[in-house]
């Protein structure tokens, strides 16, 4: 899958011109791409599209323009982009009231090692969590982590040609799964060669 190369980007200037356009695209691109697990887990599955969004709004928000801090940012995004035999999702823990959200976090120690998905057929692939920064320590886990799901070629075939996908958490202190729609899977299927 291709990587966002610096050369592609809007410089800051562009970005502002375009920048409600580009958000507008972005937010219903999002749409297929993000699933609820239960009531207070959502996975958004990124792509190249995502990904770029979240390079532009960084740099805008940071006021990058020098090359080697843009590359930075590349650096650190780039590898959040789904390679052709895997799935990439930002998992964000959601608890409106703080003071709920910090003791659920608590209990939740662990949960982003026990996200999986399955493909129609196939065996449940657990997430591999947090490969750029550990985000959980001894007393809490993170409200966002980073998961990359690894394909086998039957699922990824299978995906591809119309499977359904089942996604879910099986940590002891919450539980859920979901069946994701078809619109779903045929956006997830695209990020697979």
């Amino acid at each position: 899958m291709p990587q966002i190369r610096r050369d592609s980007l809007l410089s800051l200037e562009a970005y502002a011109r375009e920048r409600d356009a580009f958000r507008s695209r972005v937010i219903a691109h999002k749409k297929p791409r993000t699933v609820h697990v239960g009531e207070h887990v959502t996975l958004v599955f990124e792509d190249e599209l995502t990904i770029r969004y979240q390079v532009q709004e960084m740099l805008r928000i940071e006021r990058l323009f020098e090359d080697d801090e843009i590359q930075g940012e590349l650096d650190v995004y780039n590898p959040l982009i789904p390679d052709g035999t895997n799935l990439k999702a930002t998992l964000m823990i959601e608890y409106e009231d703080p003071v709920e959200r910090r003791a659920r976090l608590a209990e939740l120690r662990g949960l982003e090692d026990r996200v999986w998905l399955q493909v129609d057929g196939g065996e449940r692939i657990y997430a591999i969590a947090d490969e750029d920064l550990e985000r959980s320590n001894e007393e809490k886990t993170s409200a966002v982590h980073f998961l990359r799901f690894e394909l086998p070629e039957p699922d990824r075939r299978a995906l591809k040609a119309g499977a359904g996908l089942t996604l879910g958490v099986d940590h002891p202190r919450y539980r859920a799964t979901v069946q994701a729609s078809a619109e779903t899977c045929a956006a997830l299927a695209a990020d697979l060669s």
